[in-house]
C-alpha cells in the first residue's frame, strides 16, 4: 500500500472512542431485544425455513453434478491450471516483470476501481483469484446437465448472489480503499460505519434496511414531483391528478398515464430537468396521472379488477367529466401498461373505443420469457408469500424492494454496504435512489392473482386465459394504434419480452427500443443528450432480426414518441385549467396518496 507518512495518521480521543462504543452496544441491546420479541410475536424464532426453495434447488444441482464425476474433475483441472499460471504471473511482479493478467474484471464492474487492485501485487492477486473463482463456480453450476429449466436459473442466480457477496471488495481485510481509509482515519471509518449500520436495524425495526440516499435531501412536492397540478378525483385507490398547462393552447384529446403501483408515479416527475410528465405538458398536452394509494390491510381484498375498474375506467370516467373529451391517449408503464391492456382488452370485447392509442413503457404482457423475475415464481414460494399476505393483508414494500435489488446486488446492495459500513460515508443525495426506496405494498388478492395469472401461468397473453368482470380478455382484438418502448439493459421488463406483443395485438403497432435500463432508459430527457434508441417499421417474430434490421437514432426516444402521439393527438385549442371543468380541484398535486412512507 506504499508508504504512510506518520503525520497522515489521525488517533481516535479514547474518552470520545468509549462513548461512541457504550453508546453502540446500547443501540445494539435494544435492537436485538425488540427484534427478538418481534419474532417471538410472529412465532417465527427458532424456525428453520427455506422459503425461496432453495436447498432442494441446489440439492438437485448437486445430485446432477456427482452423477457426472468427470465432468467435475475436468472443471477442478481447468481451475488449478487457472490458479497455477496466476501464481506464476505473481511471482513476476514480485521480481519486478511485467505479466498479462490471467483474468481481468468486466469494463462495467466498479468494484475493483481502485488504483491498487492494479498496482499492487498483493491485491491483485486477490483480486483475480477471486474473478477466478466466482466465474469458475458459476460456470460449474450453469453447464450441470438434466435440470429443468426454472431450477436451473435458480441455482445460477443464487449462485451468483453468493459470489457478489463474497466479492475481496465486500470485506475489510482485502478492500485496499476500506484500509487506507482505516489508517488515514485512526478507525473513525468504521465507528461512523457501524453507527450507519445501526441506524439502517433501527430503521428496519431489526431488518437490514440500506439507506442508499440521504433520505432528507428530498420532500415530495417540494424538491421532486414538483410540475404544478390540482388532485381533481379521489378513491379508495386513486387520486387522479390535472397538471397545469405550460402553453396557451393543448391539444383537443387529453393524456392520461398509468404508472405502476409496486412504486410510486413519481418516477415521470422526479425533477424539473427529468420529467417525462412535466415535458408532455410543455409539448402541449392536457396530462392526467393515476396516482396509486399505498394500501394497508383494510384494502387487502382489492383485486386485480377492482385496480381496472376504480384505476383506469374510473379515471376515464373523470378525465371526461372534467374536459368534456370522450376519448383519450394512454400511456401505461411496466405493471401499469399490463393494467392498460388488460382494460383495452375488457373495453374492446364491450364495445368501448374511448381509448385512442396506447403506449406502453416497458411493459409485459407475454410473461413466458419474464427474466431473472422468475426465479422467485413457484407453487412453494407462491405459497409462502400467500400464507404471508393472508397474515399481513398486504405484501409489504420493503419485500418488493429487496426482490429487485437483489437483481443487481452489486450496484444496489453491496456498493452502499461498502461505502456506508465499511468508509463509514453518507450515501450521495440522488433522487432516482430516493424514488427507489420509497416502497409501497401490494394488495394480498391483486398481487396473489397477478402473480399467478401473468408470471407463473401466462395467460393474460392466451385468448380468453383470464377473465375480468366476467369478460374473457382476448388482446389479440385490440385493434388502436399502439406504440411500445422497451430497453436494451432492463433487467425487470426484459425487451425479448416485451417485444411479444407485436404480435399480439391487431392494430399498427410501432415498437422502439432505447438503451439503458428499466428506469435510465425511460427516464431520459432530450436536454441530457444520453445514450440512443433503435426503430424497424417492419415486426418478424424474431426479436433479434427486428434489432438486425433496426436503425439506430441518438439522443432520447422522446421526441419520437411525440410526433407518434400528435396523430391522434387532435387539433389545438385554448388550454385547460385544472379545477375549471367539470371537477374541483380537491388540492395541490401531488396529493396526499404519494406522500404515505413506509419508513
Amino acid at each position: 500500500m506504499g508508504e504512510q507518512n506518520g503525520a497522515d495518521i489521525k488517533f481516535v480521543d479514547p474518552s470520545e472512542l468509549s462513548k461512541a462504543v457504550t453508546n453502540i452496544a446500547e443501540r445494539s441491546q435494544r435492537i436485538v431485544t425488540d427484534f427478538l420479541a418481534r419474532q417471538a410475536a410472529d412465532g417465527t424464532f427458532g424456525a428453520i425455513a427455506d422459503p425461496l426453495n432453495i436447498g432442494d434447488a441446489f440439492l438437485q444441482m448437486t445430485a446432477r453434478l456427482m452423477a457426472d464425476p468427470a465432468k467435475l474433475m475436468e472443471a477442478q483441472m481447468d481451475l488449478w491450471q487457472s490458479y497455477l499460471q496466476l501464481w506464476q504471473n505473481t511471482t513476476r511482479r514480485f521480481l519486478g516483470e511485467d505479466a498479462t493478467p490471467v483474468v481481468e474484471p468486466d469494463l462495467a464492474d466498479r468494484r475493483f476501481k481502485d488504483e491498487m487492485w492494479q498496482e499492487n501485487e498483493v491485491f491483485d492477486f486477490i483480486k483475480q483469484s477471486y474473478l477466478l473463482t466466482a466465474r469458475w463456480l458459476q460456470g460449474v453450476v450453469k453447464n450441470v446437465e438434466g435440470l429443468d429449466e426454472h431450477t436451473a436459473k435458480k441455482v445460477d442466480f443464487y449462485t451468483r448472489q453468493f459470489t457478489d457477496a463474497m466479492a475481496p471488495s465486500n470485506f475489510l481485510a482485502t478492500n485496499p480503499e476500506v484500509l487506507r481509509a482505516t489508517v488515514e482515519s485512526g478507525g473513525e471509518n468504521l465507528i461512523r460505519g457501524l453507527d450507519n449500520l445501526l441506524d439502517d436495524l433501527e430503521r428496519g425495526k431489526g431488518k437490514l434496511s440500506i439507506r442508499m440516499t440521504d433520505l432528507d435531501a428530498f420532500q415530495v412536492g417540494e424538491n421532486i414531483a414538483t410540475t404544478p397540478g390540482k388532485v381533481v378525483y379521489r378513491n379508495d385507490l386513486i387520486e387522479l391528478l390535472q397538471y397545469a398547462p405550460a402553453t396557451e393552447t393543448v391539444f383537443k384529446t387529453p393524456l392520461m398515464i398509468i404508472p405502476p403501483w409496486i412504486n410510486k408515479y413519481y418516477i415521470l416527475d422526479l425533477r424539473p430537468k427529468n420529467s417525462f410528465i412535466r415535458w408532455a405538458v410543455e409539448q402541449g398536452h392536457t396530462v392526467f396521472v393515476l396516482s396509486w394509494v399505498n394500501p394497508d390491510e383494510h384494502l387487502a381484498k382489492k383485486s386485480f379488477e377492482d385496480y381496472m375498474t376504480e384505476g383506469a375506467l374510473a379515471a376515464l370516467e373523470q378525465i371526461e367529466k372534467a374536459t368534456g373529451e370522450r376519448q383519450i391517449n394512454v400511456i401505461g408503464y411496466c405493471l401499469g401498461g399490463t393494467l392498460l391492456a388488460s382494460t383495452l382488452g375488457y373495453m374492446t370485447a364491450h364495445g368501448d373505443d374511448r381509448i385512442l392509442s396506447a403506449t406502453y413503457l416497458a411493459t409485459m404482457t407475454d410473461f413466458s420469457e419474464a427474466g431473472e423475475l422468475s426465479v422467485f415464481i413457484d407453487e412453494a414460494q407462491l405459497q409462502h408469500l400467500e400464507e404471508k399476505m393472508l397474515h399481513q393483508g398486504y405484501l409489504d414494500g420493503s419485500e418488493m424492494a429487496n426482490t429487485f435489488n437483489m437483481l443487481r446486488a452489486n450496484d444496489l446492495i453491496w456498493s452502499f454496504v461498502v461505502n456506508n459500513y465499511l468508509l463509514g460515508k453518507e450515501p450521495f443525495p440522488f433522487d432516482l435512489l430516493f424514488w427507489n426506496s420509497d416502497s409501497t405494498r401490494m394488495p394480498a388478492a391483486m398481487h396473489s392473482f397477478y402473480l399467478r395469472k401473468m408470471y407463473q401461468e401466462n395467460k393474460l397473453a392466451v385468448p380468453g386465459g383470464i377473465t375480468l368482470k366476467g369478460t374473457p380478455i382476448d388482446l389479440t382484438r385490440i385493434k388502436i394504434p399502439t406504440y411500445l418502448i422497451s430497453t436494451r439493459e432492463d433487467h425487470i421488463a426484459p425487451w425479448r419480452s416485451t417485444y411479444a406483443a407485436t404480435q399480439l395485438y391487431s392494430g399498427p403497432v410501432k415498437f422502439v427500443l432505447a438503451a439503458s435500463g428499466h428506469i435510465a432508459g425511460i427516464v431520459n430527457p432530450p436536454a441530457a443528450n444520453k445514450y440512443c434508441y433503435w426503430t424497424n417499421p417492419k415486426k418478424p417474430k424474431s426479436p433479434d432480426a427486428w434489432l438486425k434490421g433496426a436503425e439506430q437514432h441518438e439522443g432520447s426516444w422522446w421526441p419520437d414518441w411525440q410526433n407518434w402521439i400528435s396523430k391522434t393527438a387532435g387539433s389545438r385549442i385554448p388550454a385547460r385549467i385544472p379545477g375549471d371543468g367539470g371537477l374541483p380541484a380537491l388540492g395541490d398535486a401531488p396529493g396526499t396518496y404519494v406522500k404515505l412512507r413506509l419508513s
